[in-house]
């Protein structure tokens, strides 16, 4: 190679770009023909791309210049071109000195072969055949606003042509370091026309492209611009191989030769392109060497639609995208991405004939994808790392976050500001806060089952008293909520449906609200009327996935959510002399997946009926925020010897807005972003004092159950304990729970059990399990069947009608205050058998 002054070297590369020929030198830059891009630096370097897959790189030193060694401008997001090589290595080798463009873009002509103790950043951009590119470092380069001010309207306008250039500049890179490599092992330079290497084809994966383009934006408008979208994966394909080139076979000469496939269009070419052939006959060769195919998946988003922007009436909007080779297998249904695309459109595929011959579908795509959620979050298939939601907050939103976390009484600002409109219910929406707060979910190591973060509550109660508006007011408030109705809902409607596409006959995962809300709120209004889907909640309750066997596909969705469900009791109205299961005819099992359940009675009483009346006509009046001047308790607790355990200023009272005292409600907007940054940011531990409250409660409940007929009290209730709390310290933006914490849900625990293991009388009665019989002892009930079989075995008959059932209690001196309750119940448990009006078989003979 010679050295001189002013010398120009010139090498041609492997690489991806557009069509056309370009020219550089000095300062200046210039296009081809057909818009082949050309970067320029100060020192005369010019990177150029022409052709299909040739690119040509000029290198101009000011004092010495060494072939395919200098002047090479790359960019890209990561840390590899971030890292100069050490100056006495440039001194030795006697090259250019080397100028620092910024953060992003650097002047160089070597690139790392590792970056940290194990990691060749260099060999998995050859295995994953792209580059990480940051567009905001990309643009806020002060090298590349001066040389390209008008980038980021290119890349809008242009993206194709610019996304290539900056893939043959990295391959150019690649392709310069290795070829000195191996010259440098062999001792002496090897001639130009030696392939030294074989590097791939190298994509430019662009991320953090701003702004944001709703779905409803993509219009015709867009065509053929960069565009970036953030949406809710609800489909996934299967993988295919797309041919991107194909061999096809002169059957006048018998040659071959390649074509490029545009867009994933089939074509044919239109003449032999050897010489004194004029035959426009050719059958493609899919087994050629010179075919070249990479990974194709189609996936469909929906937009995330938040409180603010829901519209009525619409669907949610949805668009496909487009992935291939490293972006397939980024995402599954229910996770949250950020695809940053082209727009282009395609044929309509509902193949109605030369009828609408005009008719096009828009699609995207996509050229890098953001998992943004999940325990995986990868960026154009590089790199994973554990990850929360990723919202942004602006300065604004931090600000009114701190001003939001110093309120002195945080509690009872957040609870008052979750459903103003509906009066009471103060610990009903105390639980229903600390659900949308959550707790932490504890991963002890890698091949453990994780333990679950997220609480449950369930709202049993008389109709009319609010129970749907503050499910509404859940939904609404919630960083990631999906509201669902039990009487329009499927079990595949809530979990995950396998269906069939028409155009190719794969079948494809449609995910379902469960896992559409994963790591949100699921808020599931007329719970009762779900019948038989029901059980399709177990696993999502507990484990927090969704299996699915069906058709040959075995499959696994997270579905990491909380679920909050308001039922009604059957008959219209809750009968306080069965328990809650009997009410809603609900499984035990799933009854006991709920962190706290919550009784809603419509008890007449003037005093509370009066304050009711009045926040009714003051929301009437347009007063919006709700003054009190009346301090009662709306939810009185039953005395037991486990209520009256408690501090002089319960939770209840401190929730209780005072005399003359205004409450500032938080906008549901503000609310939502407190919540988000709270979910991302703070996991809270537990303190050893709140630890030991917690164990002393829960010890206290086991002592109280101890009864062989009684078993309401599990461990369930105890882990339940320790989600709440770490949800009151995560209100508050701590990394500790307190004593103070553990005593307020111990006061929500209480109050639930109170519903729920009180008796017809109003006694708490722990021998009354909420998941079976409705007495008051169990062991009456037995008593009961077994003088049934005892009278059976002796009459030799299994039928009983009513009356001879009660003299038969009447001899076991059984005095209970529902009668025909306790046969409802015995035969709901398989005991007895109605055979007609007031006629039971006994099953346990």
């Amino acid at each position: 190679m010679s050295r001189g002054e002013s010398s120009r070297d010139t090498w041609r590369g492997g690489g991806n770009s557009g069509r056309g020929g370009a020219t550089a030198g000095g300062e200046g830059a210039t296009a081809g023909e057909e818009g082949a891009t050309t970067i320029t630096g100060e020192d005369g370097a010019t990177t150029t791309a022409t052709g299909e897959d040739e690119a040509t790189t000029t290198a101009t030193g000011e004092d010495e210049a060494t072939t395919g060694e200098e002047g090479v401008m790359v960019g890209g997001g990561q840390e590899i071109l971030s890292l100069p090589p050490s100056l006495d290595k440039v001194q030795e080798r006697r090259l250019v000195p080397l100028k620092q463009f910024g953060p992003t873009l650097w002047w160089t002509t070597d690139v790392p072969t590792k970056v940290g103790p194990c990691i060749s950043p260099k060999d998995e951009i050859e295995r994953q055949g792209s580059i990480l590119v940051d567009y905001a470092e990309l643009i806020s380069d002060q090298m590349v606003i001066q040389e390209l001010p008008d980038l980021a309207k290119e890349l809008k306008e242009q993206p194709e042509m610019i996304l290539k250039c900056l893939g043959v500049a990295i391959h150019q890179v690649l392709t310069t370091d290795l070829e000195r490599q191996a010259a440098e092992l062999q001792g002496d330079e090897l001639p130009v026309t030696t392939p030294l290497i074989s590097i791939p084809h190298i994509s430019a994966r662009l991320y953090n492209y701003e702004p944001l383009t709703p779905l409803r934006l993509l219009r015709a408008s867009v065509f053929g611009r960069l565009v970036c979208v953030r949406g809710t994966v609800v489909r996934v394909s299967n993988i295919r191989p797309l041919c991107t080139r194909l061999a096809f076979r002169c059957l006048g000469c018998s040659q071959t030769h390649a074509l490029t496939l545009q867009h994933s269009n089939y074509t044919t070419p239109t003449k032999c392109a050897f010489p004194n052939c004029r035959s426009r006959t050719f059958v493609p060769c899919r087994s050629s060497p010179l075919t070249q195919t990479v990974d194709w998946q189609i996936i469909k988003v929906q937009e995330v639609i938040g409180g603010e922007q829901r519209e009525a009436g619409r669907i949610p909007r949805t668009v496909e995208c487009h992935l291939t080779s490293d972006l397939c297998d980024s995402c599954v249904p229910g996770d949250t991405v950020t695809v940053t695309g082209i727009v282009r459109v395609t044929k309509d595929g509902l193949h109605r004939g030369n009828k609408d011959q005009c008719m096009f579908l828009l699609y995207l795509e996509a050229t890098s994808v953001s998992n943004t959620k999940g325990l995986q979050s990868k960026l154009g298939g590089q790199g994973s790392a554990e990850a929360h939601s990723t919202e942004e907050f602006s300065l604004k939103e931090l600000y009114a976050i701190q001003e939001i976390q110093s309120q002195p009484d945080l509690l009872k600002l957040i609870v008052h500001s979750l459903c103003p409109v509906i009066y009471g219910h103060l610990l009903v929406k105390a639980a229903l806060v600390l659900a949308l707060f959550g707790g932490r979910q504890k991963n002890i190591n890698k091949n453990s089952v994780p333990v679950r973060g997220d609480p449950h509550v369930l709202m049993v109660g008389d109709p009319g008293l609010g129970k749907s508006q503050m499910l509404q007011a859940v939904c609404n408030v919630a960083p990631r909520g999906i509201y669902v109705c039990g009487n329009s809902t499927s079990s595949t409607g809530l979990t995950v449906t396998l269906s069939r596409d028409s155009a190719t006959g794969d079948y494809a995962l449609e995910a379902g609200a469960l896992v559409l809300a994963d790591q949100g709120i699921c808020c599931i209004d007329e719970f009762d009327k779900l019948g038989n889907q029901q059980q399709a909640l177990l696993e999502a309750m507990e484990q927090q996935s969704v299996s699915l066997a069906k058709a040959g596909i075995v499959s696994s969705l997270p579905a990491r959510t909380s679920v909050v469900a308001a039922a009604n009791p059957i008959g219209g109205h809750y009968n306080r002399g069965r328990t809650v299961s009997e009410n809603l005819k609900m499984g035990s099992a799933l009854l006991s997946r709920f962190d706290v359940v919550f009784l809603l009675l419509d008890i007449p009483n003037e005093s509370h009926d009066r304050r009711v009346s009045e926040h009714v006509m003051a929301n009437r009046a347009g007063k919006g925020r709700m003054s009190s001047s009346v301090v009662s308790r709306d939810n009185s607790q039953l005395e037991s010897s486990v209520l009256l355990e408690h501090s002089d200023l319960p939770l209840s009272e401190r929730l209780q807005v005072s005399a003359g005292e205004t409450v500032d409600s938080i906008p549901s907007c503000l609310l939502r972003k407190y919540i988000s940054y709270a979910r991302q940011y703070v996991q809270p531990s537990l303190s050893s004092e709140a630890a030991e409250t917690l164990q002393h409660f829960y010890l206290s409940l086991r002592a109280q159950g101890q009864s062989a007929d009684a078993t309401p009290i599990t461990t369930r209730q105890l882990e339940s304990l320790i989600r709440l709390t770490e949800a009151r310290a995560r209100l508050e933006l701590r990394e500790t729970a307190n004593k103070s914490d553990a005593d307020d849900v111990v006061e929500i625990m209480k109050h639930s059990l109170a519903d729920t293991y009180s008796d017809g009388l109003g006694n708490l009665d722990f021998e009354r399990s909420q998941l079976g019989s409705g007495m008051s002892q169990r062991s009456v009930a037995k008593r009961l069947v077994h003088a049934l079989h005892m009278h059976a075995q002796k009459t030799n008959q299994k039928e009983f009608d009513l009356q001879t059932i009660r003299s038969v209690a009447d001899k076991l001196n059984i005095k209970v205050m529902d009668f025909e309750g306790l046969l409802s119940s015995l035969n709901e448990q398989g005991f007895l058998l109605k055979k007609g009006a007031k006629v039971y078989q006994l099953q346990t003979v």
